[in-house]
Order: structure tokens, then C-alpha cells, then sequence
């Protein structure tokens, strides 16, 4: 086999699905962590004064918990900078006590690796500490000490090796990266995000409940031609059911008239 195609050969069974039968617990993080690859190009760890909530440092820089957060506002809906600093407000001293702070800080407690792993703990998300590669699915959050003793955190990937490892999704230094290294620092910390809020129901239009019956819509109120005979609603005419009308309805209220 010629070199440059016994390249191609090893390239196209580095990147498999995960192990048979695991399960994914947060179908959309490894996307939107992989989304910021070639977008997220370097590392740096400055001080930013950022907006709040939904504050960002540029999207071509940041540190290890930048492009975390940018995935969990993506596939979750999550603002970990308005999180971590409500929690904070109420319970500062259940937090590190790492940097002589008195206060919580809105610009940077969300981006320090040990103030997420508490946060994290806090939300029930911890998960054992194992060398299984199967203990850890798709969405998982590893933290780890990258020597001498800089924390670190990564995504674990919907991707994995022949062997049957996961890759890991991370800025460790050259931007948004997609690697096998799950297992090559000491591990400090294993979380499972709960699963992002279901979208909104669709809301259905009410119709008449007989049919043949006129309707007239209007004000945003369905009004039928008869009476309608449902449970609560009353029968007599011009009025309403429910019997307040309110825009936080997902359907349209419904005229019971003669």
C-alpha cells in the first residue's frame, strides 16, 4: 500500500461513533463544541470585563471554560455566567476560596475550572471517577490537573477511537481541538449535564367543537354560532371560556354564545 494511502486508511478509522449500546446525555453538547473548531483558534487567559448576563469574551480566544460555556448556552440553554454568579451571591463560602476574593465576580468566577466543578456538584451532575472508557458518554464534562497543576475541563465526544475510547472536545492551547485524551491527565472531576429544557409545546387553534358550527374569529377570540357544550363552559351567551381570556394561553379562548 503507497504511504499516502495507508494515511487515508488510519485517518478513516480514527473518528467512530462511540461504543456500542452508550447513550448520549447531552445530544447536543459535542455538536456545539464542535462547532467551535477553526473558530476558536488560541488560548488566553485574560481578565475581560464582560457584559451579564450572556457575556463573552471574542469567540476566537478564551481559556478551557470559554468554549465550554458557549457550547452550554448552545445545546442547553444554559448561561453559566449568570448561573455560577447567582449562586455565588447566595452561598459565596460554599465556593473556593482561591483567589482572595470577598465578593463574587460576574467577569470571571464562570471561568475558573473549580468554581464550575462546584457549581456542577451543586446541580446533582457528579458522576464517579473510573478508567472504564464506557463510564464515560457523549456530553459528559471531565476535569482534569494538566501539569504541574493548571485545572482543566473538556467535552466528552459522540466520537471515539477503534478501542473504543472517546475523544474529548477542549481548548488546551491551540483553540478548539477534537482528541484522544480523555485519559492522559489526572482526572479531578466526571459530570453529567441534566438534559436540556423540552422546547415550548406547539400551540393548537381552537375550532369549534360541533361540527357545522360558525366561526368567527376575531380579537383574537374563537366565537361559535351555538352553544358548546364543554366541561366548565358555561352555555350562556357572551360568555367566555375559559372565562378570562389571557395572552399566556396556548389556545384561543373560546365565546360560548347562542
Amino acid at each position: 500500500m503507497k504511504p499516502f494511502h495507508l494515511l487515508l486508511a488510519v485517518l478513516s478509522t480514527t473518528l467512530l461513533p462511540l461504543h456500542p449500546g452508550a447513550q448520549e446525555t447531552a445530544p447536543g453538547l459535542p455538536a456545539a463544541a464542535r462547532a467551535q473548531i477553526g473558530r476558536t483558534l488560541r488560548y488566553d487567559p485574560a481578565y475581560v470585563t464582560l457584559a451579564y448576563p450572556g457575556g463573552d469574551v471574542p469567540l476566537e480566544a478564551g481559556v478551557c471554560t470559554d468554549f465550554v460555556i458557549r457550547a452550554l448556552r448552545t445545546s442547553h440553554a444554559l448561561d453559566l455566567q449568570q448561573a455560577v454568579h447567582q449562586d455565588m451571591t447566595t452561598h459565596f463560602s460554599s465556593y473556593p476560596q482561591l483567589w482572595d476574593l470577598k465578593k463574587p465576580d460576574k467577569n470571571i468566577d464562570h471561568r475558573r475550572v473549580p468554581n464550575l466543578q462546584t457549581w456542577f456538584k451543586r446541580q446533582g451532575w457528579a458522576r464517579p471517577l473510573t478508567k472504564d472508557p464506557k463510564d464515560y458518554l457523549p456530553g459528559d464534562l471531565v476535569t482534569c490537573l494538566v501539569p504541574p497543576s493548571l485545572p482543566h475541563i473538556m467535552v466528552v465526544s459522540d466520537k471515539s477511537t477503534p478501542d473504543g475510547r472517546p475523544l474529548v472536545l477542549h481548548n488546551i492551547g491551540r483553540g478548539t481541538q477534537e482528541e484522544d485524551r480523555l485519559f492522559d491527565f489526572t482526572l479531578t472531576g466526571h459530570y453529567r449535564p441534566a438534559a436540556p429544557p423540552a422546547p415550548p409545546a406547539k400551540s393548537t387553534p381552537a375550532k369549534c367543537p360541533r361540527a357545522g358550527l360558525r366561526e368567527n374569529r376575531g380579537g383574537g377570540l374563537l366565537e361559535c354560532a351555538a352553544p358548546i357544550a364543554l366541561p366548565g363552559c358555561p352555555l350562556a351567551p357572551g360568555q367566555f371560556f375559559p372565562p378570562r381570556p389571557s395572552p399566556r394561553l396556548q389556545v384561543l379562548p373560546i365565546k360560548c354564545a347562542s
